[in-house]
């Protein structure tokens, strides 16, 4: 099944790189991160619920949250930090 979420903290390519790379190890398929739109979308096929909430704990990890989800001052902070670590991560992969 294909599903569509809106994701917070992710600014460009290398956001989009290391979400990309993290989503595909996990074997998710149709991996779009659509950086035209604000918020950002990424578009993934989860195979069941499972697998779905696999996808939301890696975007965190990464630190990239769903927008929907409330994660207070002190915790979006660290998330932010998180994002700009992946996002320097993606941009690094992307050029080997």
């Amino acid at each position: 099944m294909i599903h569509t979420f809106e994701v917070a903290n992710v600014r460009c390519g290398g956001c989009a790189n290391t979400i990309t790379k993290a989503l595909q190890e996990a074997g998710f398929q149709g991996i779009n991160v659509d950086l035209s739109c604000e918020p950002r979308k990424v578009t993934v096929e989860a195979a069941n619920e499972a697998h779905l909430a696999q996808f939301t704990t890696i975007l965190r990890k990464l630190g990239y949250p769903l927008t929907d989800i409330d994660n207070g001052l002190i915790e979006g902070t660290v998330l932010k930090a998180k994002s700009f670590v992946s996002c320097a991560v993606g941009k690094f992969g992307s050029e080997n």
